[in-house]
């Protein structure tokens, strides 16, 4: 079956799911009930149309969609708050200022810091640990593979570090769940809690996926950088990350969509990556994501359609089938009449010549 088109994120307790420019995020609370917020959201794509041309479409999509999960990361943790805390003097005074502006502000400044955090360890950390090398390595190529080997296995550190934490590892589960979903309703199933269990908890349009993507581009990428000066090749690697982010979309985008083999196979390391940062859920968890779904995705309408196609080729097969069986035993009806007339004259020319 063709993409559905939706993707999401697990969040405290809950997943969000979005799809076009409408988002829901669905959150178990503390009292067992599930509490849905769904918002609207349009793409500044939308307004600059430069941002749906190729890699520049995924620099935006990256950022995007920080912003939407830091937005419902907010409103899941709002429910597992243990006491409201007072605002102090200078959240007061930053409020009274900004006024409603100060969350987005608050927000703005949070992905930021993310961001360079993220380009800080993830990036710059294993170029100062390969330049370690340089005094005993002389070759740049060899240099930048050992930096991306560097850079992935700090990830990976990273990723089975936090797995660890309770909090985390229902996270994970939620990220299961999330992906369990939409891999139901991609292989033509209703969305209930029983096909939703029996699927694979790996999915192609993943995030965890696309960082290991944007690692591996990354080495292909500073293979090409050419530069003594280490200064000039820390400024190149910044220069070059949203460039790889917008590439690595694109490798993602096509995954999703392609059933090519030398795409699976390239596919491959990301879904294994996502055995670490999905884990199996449970099915109190799986009703979560599956309300998060309906919120915006009419799945029966989508089933619907994409199995019309699929019933008629079946039809109109047999009916090409009947059309030629009805010719084919009007031929041989045909030939029987012949087989008949000839036998007739054959008995009749017999019985006058034994006349004469």
């Amino acid at each position: 079956m063709k993409s559905s088109g939706i993707g999401g994120q697990a969040v405290i307790e809950g997943v969000m799911m979005k799809n076009k420019d409408v988002y829901a995020v669905a959150v178990r609370k503390p009292g067992k009930e599930i509490a849905i917020e769904k918002s609207t959201f349009v793409s500044i794509s939308e307004k600059y149309k430069l941002f749906k041309l190729p890699i520049f479409r995924g620099i935006l999509a990256f950022i995007e969609s920080m912003m939407i999960g830091m937005k419902t990361l907010t409103f899941s943790a709002s429910f597992y708050e243990e006491e409201e805390i007072k605002p102090g003097k200078i959240e007061t005074a930053f409020t009274k200022v900004f006024k409603e502006k100060a969350e987005k502000i608050v927000m703005g400044f949070t992905i930021l810091l993310s961001i360079v955090m993220a380009i800080g360890i993830f990036m710059l950390l294993p170029f100062f640990i390969a330049e370690f090398f340089q005094s005993h390595i002389e070759s740049q190529v060899t240099l930048a593979i050992i930096e991306g080997f560097i850079r992935i296995l700090i990830f990976i550190t990273y990723v089975v570090a936090i797995s660890q934490m309770k909090d985390i590892k229902r996270v994970f589960q939620y990220h299961g769940a999330e992906h369990k979903t939409i891999n139901c309703i991609e292989h033509g199933l209703e969305l209930t809690v029983e096909n939703v269990r029996i699927q694979s908890k790996e999915h192609k349009r993943c995030g965890t996926s696309f960082m290991l993507i944007v690692m591996f581009f990354s080495i292909l990428f500073f293979l090409f950088i050419r530069t003594d000066t280490v200064w000039l090749r820390v400024i190149i690697r910044l220069l070059l990350v949203p460039v790889i982010a917008g590439v690595s979309y694109e490798f993602i985008r096509l995954a999703g969509k392609s059933d090519s083999k030398l795409v699976g196979i390239l596919s491959k390391p990301g879904l294994w990556l996502q055995g670490l940062t999905t884990k199996e859920p449970e099915d109190d968890m799986i009703e979560v994501a599956i309300q998060s779904v309906e919120a915006v995705f009419d799945w029966k309408a989508y089933l619907a359609e994409n199995t019309t196609v699929a019933e008629q080729e079946p039809v109109k097969v047999n009916e090409e089938f009947s059309v030629a069986k009805e010719s084919l035993l009007q031929d041989e009806d045909e030939d029987e009449d012949d087989e008949i007339l000839r036998a007739l004259d054959k008995y009749f020319i017999e019985n006058q010549k034994s006349n004469e």
